[in-house]
């Protein structure tokens, strides 16, 4: 029986590509933060925390307005990384806070849940309340994560509201 000698070369080198990738991917992937689900018992007293302790962070929303807001975002002030984005509202006043997260936990379709932000190298950078939709964070520096724009759980996919349906 005669052997193909290019096979014997093939396997090997597909098997090299592909680790290839993995590797270029993996390296990709650490400019990236990630989230971090609380369990439901931490995030309801942390939420209070947050509200009550409002001035301790730098608070932005996502969203067009306080009624249909797709997330807050909380930055502690006490460290020196900073949470940023194009696209997020400062919120000045606890009333505001207090209106967003009302708001946010009437998605309750959607499972609102509080999220600790990471940066790659599983570094502490904030909270992320919201109820909906894929996240992006970025890294930006040693000490800068950038968070993408999020989109608010009363648009569905098909590019109609949900609450112009409810009503």
């Amino acid at each position: 029986m005669r052997h193909n000698t290019n096979s014997t070369y093939i396997h090997p080198a597909v098997i090299g590509l592909v680790l290839l990738f993995l590797m270029c991917g993996c390296s990709w992937l650490k400019s990236y933060g990630k989230l971090r689900v609380l369990s439901r018992y931490k995030e309801n007293i942390i939420i209070q925390e947050l509200e009550k302790n409002w001035q301790d962070y730098t608070i932005y929303y996502a969203g067009l307005s306080v009624c249909i807001a797709a997330g807050i975002m909380f930055d502690p002030k006490n460290d020196d990384k900073i949470l940023t984005g194009d696209k997020w509202i400062k919120i000045e006043d606890k009333e505001t806070l207090s209106e967003l997260i009302g708001w946010i936990r009437t998605y309750i379709q959607f499972d609102p849940r509080l999220w600790r932000i990471l940066g790659p190298d599983d570094q502490f950078y904030g909270y992320l309340f919201f109820a909906w939709g894929h996240v992006v964070i970025k890294a930006v520096d040693d000490r800068t994560m950038y968070m993408y724009d999020l989109e608010s759980p009363l648009y569905i996919e098909d590019g109609t509201k949900l609450w112009e349906e409810k009503s």
